[in-house]
């Protein structure tokens, strides 16, 4: 069996990649009669553009019906996912939604598997468990009082019609630099900042281990 994580933030081993690895980690250890190959997969290291409405995923006997026919760095991601035992989706919080480029890698995966029959059903190739892990910058009641709450459940709820509807964990109030000092941020208390990460990341850390070793598990 195989789990994929995609990262889409551009820093490979800050809050959103290392609680993906947790989650991985999580899904390693959650078969021990047989074993689980796990991927990491980071978005900024590829080049690639979101869709580009060129409809050769939709053209009826076409060579790329139901698949993206853009041949960029993409392409490969799609076709791992496609095979995936299980995915986790993780991707930092910018002014209330998932970065740009996890919204494109989203129009890619998402489209090419949309009918457009009445119903707008799917053909996916597996309905795949899936999972979601989100990072901010913000507090977890100014997240539920602006609103993110909304938009990330929009974005389950989407996942969840191509695939299955996925869990997701919430990682809030994260640390953002080694030293505060170095750059305009005085809106933050550098003191309180370190003392919440001491205190919630590792708890952060095992909800994403939960997280990925639950991923594989028949739900009721």
């Amino acid at each position: 069996m195989k789990v994929i994580a995609i990262n889409g933030s551009p820093r490979k081993t800050w809050n959103t990649a290392k609680l993906l690895e947790k989650a991985l980690e999580g899904a390693r250890n959650s078969n021990p009669e047989g074993s689980v190959e796990t991927e990491l997969i980071h978005l900024y290291d590829l080049h690639y553009t979101g869709c580009i409405s060129c409809f050769a995923c939709k053209r009826i006997n076409g060579p790329s019906y139901g698949h993206c026919a853009v041949g960029d760095d993409l392409q490969v991601v799609l076709d791992k996912v496609s095979q995936a035992d299980g995915v986790i989706f993780g991707s930092p919080i910018y002014f209330g939604n998932v970065t740009a480029q996890m919204m494109a890698f989203f129009e890619r995966l998402f489209f090419q598997y949309l009918v457009y029959d009445p119903q707008y059903s799917t053909i996916a190739p597996k309905r795949m468990p899936t999972a979601c892990i989100f990072t901010m910058n913000v507090r977890e009641e100014t997240m539920e009082k602006v609103g993110y709450l909304k938009t990330l459940d929009q974005i389950a709820s989407r996942i969840g019609w191509m695939f299955t509807k996925p869990a997701y964990i919430c990682a809030n109030n994260t640390y953002q630099f080694d030293d505060y000092s170095l750059y305009e941020s005085s809106a933050f208390s550098e003191e309180e900042k370190t003392s919440h990460r001491e205190k919630q990341f590792p708890q952060d850390c095992q909800k994403a281990y939960e997280l990925g070793a639950n991923l594989l598990r028949p739900r009721p």
